[in-house]
């Protein structure tokens, strides 16, 4: 697992548009990187649609919003226009990306072990070095806990 002072893990993902996103094009400004279980279940939508609401307020603040899961492009641009979702959604579907920040944990389904996506949110500077390294967060009200977090790096 990552932890604050660690430099962030590069990443290229593609978007629910297919347009590929990296970290390298977030230097100079915060970012908040939340990766989530599954694009349209309860817990997601609420966390997604929330940071959504909040988006203009961190956009005040410097800073940008990603969103990442395990889904393809396609399942998240269902997602987003079904739900009005504005931060972008970036696809893993490789799981480098959530590899690379210690999100995946093996867990027991049906009596098989499995690599399950744990919800964690990363608060990244303008230098590229993580912040605030949250793993197993609550989805509801999350989004204005990070919001406030992101107030404090300024």
């Amino acid at each position: 697992m990552l932890k604050a002072g660690d430099r962030a893990p590069g990443f290229s993902n593609p978007d629910a548009d297919m347009e590929i996103i990296s970290l390298s094009q977030f230097r100079g400004k915060p970012l908040v990187l939340f990766f989530y279980v599954r694009d349209d279940t309860p817990g997601c939508t609420a966390e997604a649609i929330e940071f959504s609401e909040l988006e203009n307020d961190f956009a005040k603040l410097g800073a940008s919003v990603l969103g990442v899961s395990r889904d393809d492009c396609i399942k998240h641009g269902e997602f987003r226009d079904k739900h009005g979702i504005s931060v972008r959604l970036l696809a893993d579907k490789e799981q480098i990306t959530s590899k690379a920040y210690g999100v995946l944990q093996d867990r027991e389904v049906d009596g098989v072990m499995r690599k399950s996506a744990l919800r964690a949110t990363f608060i990244i500077d303008k230098q590229g070095v993580i912040r605030h390294a949250l793993y197993g967060v609550s989805s509801r009200g999350h989004a204005a806990e990070m919001l406030q977090l992101v107030k404090e790096l300024n």
